[in-house]
């Protein structure tokens, strides 16, 4: 696939465990392919600013918090929900360095760090919260919940845009059967859209989308994955 929304830069200062914080066992979603699908999604939608962004397998938000650094002045609001409530303890800290505040709590224990261990991992962890700090310009509001993904989501504001990470094979913990489980969820996240909500699902090779409520705008293959623009009839 041919980029066109997402830059080849460098982004390790996203790199999870440096600045973001680390869910044990979870894997992390590449950078610019997550700036790249929500770009696509952002073309099909009828508004280009306060966004309302919807992660509904969310993990430890890592996802939702890349996109909310890139898109600084697009979001206005993110919400994420997943069944793991571990999980989104370390999303809502995640979240929480989209805000100055936060972000100055996270640097303060990456001095601690820098004090007590004296490594140079964590300088240059420092450097990255300095940097990403400096692209905070406006306030992202957001909301973590408990929800699992194949049953009724209770979602007070319907979102703009969804983009998930739908979880596959041993890597991940996924609450339900493999099989059908895309069309599951879609006809779950039916119910939580408003007729211009645009959802970017990103997938293994082997999970399809068969679901008839929705319009396909966009299916692209990138690697082991391959993402799908989508919009309800």
């Amino acid at each position: 696939m041919k980029y066109k929304y997402a830059k080849n830069d460098n982004y390790e200062d996203f790199s999870s465990g440096r600045v973001l914080y680390h869910a044990s066992g979870m894997t992390n979603f590449p950078v610019r392919l997550a700036q790249e699908i929500f770009g696509w999604c952002l073309q099909y939608s009828p508004k280009n600013n306060d966004i309302c962004l919807y992660d509904c397998c969310c993990g430890g938000g890592y996802l939702l918090t890349v996109l909310g650094f890139l898109n600084q002045g697009i979001i206005g609001k993110i919400i994420g929900s997943d069944i793991d409530t571990k999980l989104l303890d370390i999303a809502e800290k995640n979240l929480s360095l989209l805000s100055e505040e936060g972000m100055d709590k996270r640097i303060a224990e990456i001095d601690q760090m820098i004090e007590s261990f004296k490594k140079k991992s964590h300088v240059e962890a420092r450097e990255s919260a300095v940097t990403l700090k400096g692209l905070i310009r406006s306030n992202i509001s957001f909301e973590v919940f408990r929800s699992d993904a194949l049953k009724k989501i209770d979602l007070k504001t319907k979102p703009d845009i969804i983009v998930t990470d739908v979880p596959y094979g041993n890597m991940v913990d996924w609450a339900g059967d493999e099989e059908k489980v895309i069309d599951r969820l879609l006809d779950v996240l039916y119910e939580v859209c408003h007729c211009d909500t645009i959802i970017g699902l990103c997938m293994n090779k082997k999970q399809k989308v068969g679901n008839e409520k929705y319009l396909r705008l966009e299916k692209h293959k990138v690697g082991k994955r391959k993402f799908e623009v989508l919009k309800r009839k």
